[in-house]
């Protein structure tokens, strides 16, 4: 079974819908029993990193995750879910889920090239390793974003795929089981639905 964490940080229903139109159940949880009795989670989120790290830790969350995800059991991050697994965030102050080596960075860049922050809408991603998850990805795949802060590695492993605003920055990652997408999949149409898909799938 598939389960969406809701901590009251995520668009829950557009994911529990666009499941819906894939025909895959999905489930709520907001407790550690049921995130612990999930075959695979969804951690969606909505807003900034040390509000959805606090959510996570005011309803035991946290350390379910983690125990999840150190089973081997599929984890995917959406938007502020993604930063969410990383170390850190320029946004706060508290840890993140290090689940995933990254840390989270404010766009920046210099104010005459006309790009604002948040980047906000569709954008082309370019493929950057072969997975499971992607496949069935052809053409031009473009995803929609809405976010002020992105994934930075010292390094690009674990990258799946990457997009430009301003400069290249990581879209989506994979490290182990625990997968996380910047943009929104539930608000991407085919392309969106597919990857959902191949998720449930996996």
């Amino acid at each position: 079974m598939i389960a969406v964490i809701d901590y009251g940080m995520g668009n829950v229903g557009s994911i529990i819908n666009m499941f819906h139109k894939i025909h895959e159940d999905v489930l709520l949880a907001s407790d550690p029993e049921s995130i612990e009795s999930a075959d695979k989670l969804i951690l969606p989120g909505v807003g900034s990193f040390d509000n959805g790290m606090s959510k996570l830790s005011e309803l035991g969350l946290t350390d379910s995750i983690k125990k999840h995800a150190s089973k081997g059991k599929l984890l995917l991050g959406i938007c502020l879910g993604m930063q969410l697994l990383g170390k850190s965030s320029e946004e706060g102050k508290l840890e993140g889920l290090s689940l995933v080596d990254f840390h989270c960075n404010r766009f920046s860049f210099r104010n005459d090239i006309g790009l604002k922050v948040p980047h906000m809408g569709w954008n082309i991603v370019s493929i950057k390793s072969n997975d499971e998850i992607l496949s069935g990805i052809e053409g031009t795949p473009r995803y929609y974003f809405v976010h002020s802060y992105h994934a930075v590695y010292t390094g690009d492993k674990d990258i799946l795929m990457s997009s430009t605003y301003g400069y290249e920055f990581t879209a989506a990652v994979k490290h182990g089981d625990v997968y996380g997408m910047q943009f929104h999949p539930e608000k991407s149409h085919n392309f969106g639905m597919k990857l959902l898909q191949n998720f449930a799938r996996l």
